[in-house]
């Protein structure tokens, strides 16, 4: 005989079957095509990033082939171009942005306690427009229109004299779909985590990993204009002949270069903040401990995204900058690190407070502190004029930018999946190879990048496809490549794990990490409706000051229990 409920169960029972009918997408591939509830649109963010991390990765690994040796036949010069391009592009524009924005659509609701973002039909804009731009740019490869003026598409390189066709056109287009997008999920970014947070959280209340996504979001609001703007710009130029970047006409190649790098700059910071939220989103929960100086991490964010938007012409000091300028952004571009470090010795503190546990998120955290303060540490030496004049257009700056991107970014997104894989599947990560994952990966990153530092200081040029025996770079760049090749292996093999961890892995059970924070306060895997009920808390960390929340939660004991629709939904 099958038990009987009680009255309380039974009505719960009722109120989340209602909620599923709701907020459930129609079966099948049709309701991939028209969903709008924010774990869909995270999923697909997910896996299309994804899958534009691995073919990124697979052009790097044609890159590092032909440098392997010198006067290599492996591709024309022409060719290797492309790839260049392509692979910077890839990397950069579809998968890092994309990437954190999957994670903070999926993760962020259950964070401030509601059941979904903002504007799900923006989100649903978003994702489509992104898989149509990021397709557009990877179709156009495939089919041998790549443009290969390098991924900054810096004009002359990119004007019609000297890259004719339409390979940076579609370039320009794809490109400029994916910052709609981005800016597209930063308004639902920003609107959600101001306007639908809990009952009883405050600002000072909000989740670590909310305050670097409300940063990140203002940062992407004022960045990505300035690049829409310089694409437009240049296309205009190449479709009617307008002289925006035309010397002979009057234009200036440098108006693109500060457009970009206006940009790009803080790009980077837009890059590294989200990873910097999962760091102090995990960190603390794998130290037993609560994070050390909420308020100093808060205003470090804040004042490292102010300061990002100062320091662009660092990346142009060898264009003939007036020496005024030169020092003004060199002393910026230094400053940053100060900011940065508040936020290292913080999470160093709270790990010196704590009690830390070696579980497979925490041993890659382990190697973005190994990683990224060396990157940091060469983003100083960089920001010294003397020495970036040495150093500029050399596999230096390409070794630099990959320990503050790989390291910054790749090492502690990869924590965050581990993390966070029991609340997107409801299986918690069991399987040895993500540890022999770990230990192929972060010495392989070392080895390969350290190597591309001497190489770069020896004075190899970044985005030439050969080089001379005699020129004594053929052992660095033999070595890089080997390390190349165990990274990407290690890489492949975290994703491997990952995917038989979603499928093979036991049963989680409820907050398996022991996290205080309103996420982990739904069963496993998150309902598509989040929350039965609209929590209300008195802290940052509800689970640990109510460890019953989520079963009162469970029962519809809060706010606005009945109410199944918001706005965007039916």
């Amino acid at each position: 005989m099958t038990p009987r409920l009680g009255p309380r169960r039974s009505r719960a029972l009722q109120l989340h079957r209602k909620l599923i009918t709701v907020w459930s997408a129609p079966p099948g591939w049709r309701g991939w095509l028209v969903t709008t509830n924010n774990n869909d649109i995270g999923l697909l963010f997910l896996g299309v990033a994804t899958a534009f991390f691995v073919i990124g990765g697979l052009l790097a690994m044609l890159i590092r082939i032909q440098l392997a040796t010198p006067r290599s036949a492996f591709m024309a010069a022409e060719t290797y171009s492309q790839i260049f391009t392509m692979h910077g592009t890839v990397m950069m524009f579809l998968f890092a942005i994309p990437f954190f924005e999957a994670l903070s659509i999926l993760l962020l609701p259950g964070m401030l306690g509601t059941r979904d973002m903002a504007f799900p039909r923006l989100g649903a804009f978003g994702v489509w427009v992104y898989i149509f731009g990021g397709s557009a740019v990877i179709v156009a490869m495939i089919m041998g229109l790549a443009p290969d003026g390098g991924w900054f598409m810096y004009p002359p390189l990119s004007s019609t004299a000297f890259s004719p066709g339409i390979g940076a056109d579609v370039w320009l287009l794809g490109i400029t779909s994916i910052e709609v997008s981005a800016i597209a999920a930063a308004v639902e970014v920003v609107v959600t985590v101001l306007r639908y947070r809990a009952a009883g959280m405050s600002l000072a209340r909000m989740p670590i990993f909310a305050w670097y996504m409300l940063v990140v979001a203002l940062m992407i609001l004022t960045a990505f204009p300035p690049m829409i703007l310089g694409s437009v710009l240049l296309e205009v130029e190449r479709a009617l002949g307008w002289p925006f970047y035309r010397v002979e006409e009057g234009g200036d190649p440098l108006l693109w270069q500060h457009l970009f790098w206006l940009f790009g700059h803080p790009e980077v910071y837009i890059i590294f903040l989200p990873a910097a939220g999962m760091i102090g989103t995990i960190l603390p929960v794998m130290a037993r401990t609560q994070i050390l100086g909420y308020g100093w991490v808060v205003a470090a964010a804040i004042s490292l995204a102010v300061l990002s938007f100062g320091l662009w012409v660092h990346h142009m000091f060898a264009t003939g900058i007036p020496q005024l300028g030169l020092a003004f952004f060199s002393a910026a571009s230094t400053l940053v690190a100060v900011p940065t470090a508040v936020m290292v010795f913080a999470w160093i503190g709270t790990l010196w407070q704590g009690r830390p546990v070696m579980h497979l998120p925490m041993l890659w955290i382990l190697g973005f502190f190994a990683t990224f303060v060396i990157g940091g540490l060469t983003g100083v030496m960089l920001a010294i004029v003397p020495f970036d004049w040495q150093v500029h257009d050399t596999h230096f700056i390409v070794a630099h930018l990959h320990y503050v991107l790989i390291g910054g970014y790749v090492f502690p997104m990869i924590a965050a999946v581990y993390y966070f894989l029991p609340l997107l599947t409801g299986r918690h990560p069991q399987f040895r190879l993500g540890r022999i994952a770990f230990w192929v990966t972060v010495p392989a990153f070392h080895l390969t990048f350290l190597a591309m530092h001497w190489a770069g200081l020896l004075g190899q040029r970044r985005r030439i496809a050969t080089y001379e025996a005699e020129q004594g770079w053929e052992a660095i760049n033999f070595s890089a490549s080997i390390g190349a090749f165990a990274l990407a292996i290690g890489f492949a093999l975290v994703i491997l794990d990952l995917g038989l961890n979603a499928v093979l892995a036991p049963r989680s059970r409820r907050n398996p990490w022991a996290a205080g924070t309103l996420e982990w306060a739904v069963p496993l895997p998150s309902p598509v409706y989040g929350f039965g009920a609209i929590p209300v808390i008195e802290g940052r960390a509800p689970l640990d000051m109510d460890p019953a929340l989520p079963h009162r939660i469970a029962r519809g004991e809060g706010t606005l229990p009945g109410r199944t629709a918001i706005a965007g939904k039916p």
